[in-house]
C-alpha cells in the first residue's frame, strides 16, 4: 500500500505546491467497501480554510481521475492537520520542539513503545522527549505515528497565528 501513497504523492505533490499549500501528510485507508483517500495540507503559515480544502479537492480529483491512480472506487476527503497535528516530516518536529507530543514506536525503546511528553531537543535524527521528568531519546526513523498533544500552550501559539 505504501508503494501507492508515494505514487499518489509523486503525481500530486508538485499541483498542491504550485496551489501555494505545504502537503503535510497522505493516506489510503481500506474500508470494507470502499476506500478513503486522506490529504492533509496547509499553507507555510500553518493555516488552512475550507475554502482551501475545496479548491485542493478540486485540482487533486482533476489529476485522479487521469492518471487512475487508484484502482476501483474511493472517496477524497482533504484537510487541515489541525493544532493537534500529526509529525511526519523532520521539520514538524524542529518547529514544535516545546511542546508536548504523543508518540508511537514500530519497536519497543526503553521496554515500551508509546511515549507523551515534551518535545526538548532534536539534534540529527534524535528526538529528546522529556517524560515523566526523565530525558528520553528516541530515533525518528523508528517512530510509527506521532502528533502534538492540544495543550494550552498550543492553542495560544495557533490562536496568535491566527490573528
Amino acid at each position: 500500500m505504501s508503494t501507492l501513497v508515494e505514487k499518489i504523492e509523486g503525481l500530486l505533490l508538485p499541483t498542491i505546491h504550485a496551489m501555494g499549500f505545504e502537503l503535510v501528510q497522505i493516506k489510503l485507508l481500506e474500508g470494507n467497501k470502499s476506500k478513503l483517500l486522506q490529504i492533509m495540507a496547509e499553507r507555510p503559515d500553518g493555516t488552512m480554510n475550507v475554502d482551501d480544502c475545496a479548491q485542493i479537492s478540486h485540482q487533486v480529483s482533476a489529476i485522479l481521475d487521469v492518471e487512475d491512480a487508484i484502482p476501483g472506487e474511493y472517496r477524497l476527503e482533504v484537510s487541515s492537520p489541525g493544532i493537534d497535528r500529526p509529525l511526519v516530516k523532520h521539520a514538524d518536529y524542529e518547529k514544535h520542539l516545546g511542546h508536548a507530543a504523543k508518540i508511537e514506536l514500530t519497536l519497543p525503546a526503553n521496554g515500551r513503545k508509546r511515549f507523551t511528553g515534551i518535545m526538548k531537543t532534536l539534534v540529527g535524527d534524535t528526538l529528546t522527549l522529556e517524560v515523566d521528568g526523565q530525558p528520553v531519546a528516541l530515533e525518528l526513523s523508528d517512530v510509527q505515528h506521532a502528533k502534538l498533544v492540544l495543550t494550552d500552550a498550543l492553542i495560544k501559539q495557533h490562536t496568535k497565528k491566527q490573528a
